[in-house]
């Protein structure tokens, strides 16, 4: 979708893409390594579902995969900015991507 096209309401500096691709997170502060699902991948951040709350302000590098060979797709720092729990003691994290690694 072009700028142009997009409708006013829309605010955001990114259009949001549906995506449904593995994460790796390795947290930062050394407490481990958790998978989880990316479901919504913008310019600026990305949604991803996993088994366990982590705290706002949780520092991580995530490594998104390809389901096309790409490996990684995505790899990046980035930091959980908002949490929502979702079904079955699942939650939704809300990242903020602050650097882009090789």
């Amino acid at each position: 979708m072009s700028l142009a096209n997009r409708a006013y309401s829309e605010k955001r500096n990114f259009i949001r893409m549906r995506v449904d691709s593995p994460v790796d997170i390795e947290l930062s502060d050394d407490d481990g390594h958790i998978n989880g699902v990316c479901c919504e991948l913008s310019g600026g951040g990305m949604s991803v579902e996993v088994d366990r709350a982590l705290p706002v302000g949780t520092q991580m590098t995530i490594v998104l995969s390809s389901s096309h060979g790409h490996s990684p797709m995505l790899k990046a720092k980035a930091r959980v900015a908002r949490v929502s729990s979702g079904p079955n003691e699942s939650c939704t994290l809300g990242l903020e991507i602050e650097e882009l690694l090789n």
